[in-house]
């Protein structure tokens, strides 16, 4: 059933400590390695980089890429604090101000003025979330200008909001906008939380996705390439955020389907064809978002060590019931005590099985999937038809010898409520 709670490393890089619930992300060396089994066993994809662009928006300028430090922060409208004021801010990083920790650095709770930005006493004025680089750490500095040049550009309500930065020396900050819900993996994972009700579940599925079709449909595509439950931020009303932008990366441009890179991100949310050949595409974060949905329907983490044999892997283990609405609830969350629509669970579940679809071009692009967990939001919304030509799609697959090993995937992916390929308008 539903409902683990047991907690599991999640691994980021060869040196990968837990986040929290404002999480920063976990340092790694030059050469990081990405873990691929719950035995650690570890490689690494040679780093082929290469320079691409992107903007905040489709309808903005494209800025060059790769660029300076200096020119990175030269050229941001983000406000440049004093390494002073924001100590100030944090009451000199007290423990108790303190938020989360990573292999970046601390995250903490600070006050500054709404209007100069200025420290402030705790209680006044405005809260965010200060997050310190620890020193010396060279993946931890790279990460933070990454967050500094997409943030700086990238604004969208499904985007955590980057209000300024601090860069003195050694001392290397970031200032978010605060929220106040933490992040979701603590809200689905952590003992004695509460349990999101279906409803809230959708919205926060919702937000995600705006968040990640804004990214993926921008005039140069940016791959968010970290997407999981602990860099999903909540307000107070459970509107959700993508946070910690240290590992995005350009799309590719032209007639490019992928762009080549390292391997690194987290184990379990992490896409095969990304793992195995280091190609990186939108649709790597598709499959991401896929896992996170099954995290919602299960209320299960996406690697749990504490189980045993499939029941580590989220994904191999609620597999095989996604496509059955006889055997959906063995993997439902207990917690909502059945509380939720029989046939929202099931629609939920059939789309989660086509982004974690072995094959990066079955996966649906993810205006497809926001189009779709848009409608189950609409009490009114009537039972989504088929298409014909996806009963003729899944037939071809299903007779190919290379996909053989997907056939019960596929089949049950027969009743879909994906639709085709409606065009979804960008949200800005």
């Amino acid at each position: 059933m539903g409902n683990c709670l047991n907690p599991s490393p999640r691994i980021e890089s060869a040196h990968s400590p837990r986040d929290a619930s404002y999480s920063s992300k976990a340092a790694s060396s030059k050469r990081s390695l990405f873990s691929v089994s719950s035995s650690r066993t570890s490689y690494s994809i040679p780093s082929t980089h290469s320079g691409q662009s992107f903007t905040d928006k489709p309808s903005s300028m494209t800025l060059p890429t790769p660029r300076s430090e200096g020119e990175i922060l030269s050229s941001s409208q983000l406000k440049n604090f004093t390494f002073n004021e924001l100590r100030n801010a944090t009451r000199n990083f007290r423990h108790d101000n303190l938020l989360g920790e990573g292999g970046f650095g601390y995250v903490y709770k600070g006050w500054i003025d709404e209007q100069t930005f200025s420290a402030s006493k705790p209680g006044c004025g405005m809260v965010v979330a200060v997050k310190k680089l620890k020193p010396q750490s060279f993946q931890g500095h790279k990460e933070w200008l990454t967050e500094v040049d997409y943030l700086g550009q990238l604004h969208h309500p499904n985007l955590v909001k980057l209000i300024g930065y601090c860069s003195e020396g050694d001392n290397k900050l970031l200032v978010y906008e605060f929220m106040s819900k933490g992040s979701l993996e603590n809200h689905l994972f952590r003992r004695g939380a509460r349990p999101l009700p279906w409803a809230t579940r959708i919205k926060v599925a919702i937000g995600a996705a705006r968040g990640l079709t804004f990214l993926h449909d921008a005039e140069s595509q940016v791959i968010y390439r970290d997407f999981k439950a602990s860099n999903i931020l909540l307000d107070s009303e459970f509107n959700a955020k993508l946070s910690d932008f240290g590992l995005a990366k350009a799309g590719p441009t032209g007639d490019k389907t992928h762009v080549s890179t390292q391997v690194i991100g987290t184990h379990g949310y992490a896409a095969p064809e990304y793992i195995a050949t280091g190609r990186l595409s939108v649709k790597a974060d598709v499959y991401s978002f896929g896992v996170v949905l099954l995290e919602l329907l299960s209320g299960c983490r996406a690697i749990n060590e504490s189980k045993m044999g499939i029941e580590q892997n989220l994904v191999e283990w609620a597999k095989p019931c996604l496509g059955d609405k006889r055997k959906l609830y063995r993997i439902m969350d207990t917690r909502l005590e059945g509380q939720y629509l029989k046939k929202g669970a099931h629609a939920v579940s059939m789309l989660a099985l086509q982004c974690i679809s072995q094959d990066a071009k079955l996966r649906p692009r993810m205006s497809d999937v926001l189009a779709l967990l848009e409608q189950l939001q609409d009490p009114k919304a009537a039972v989504f038809p088929l298409p014909e030509d996806r009963y003729k799609t899944a037939n071809v697959i299903a007779k190919s010898p290379m996909n053989c090993n997907l056939l019960s995937l596929h089949a049950a992916a027969v009743g879909s409520p994906l639709p085709s390929h409606p065009q979804t308008p960008l949200v800005h």
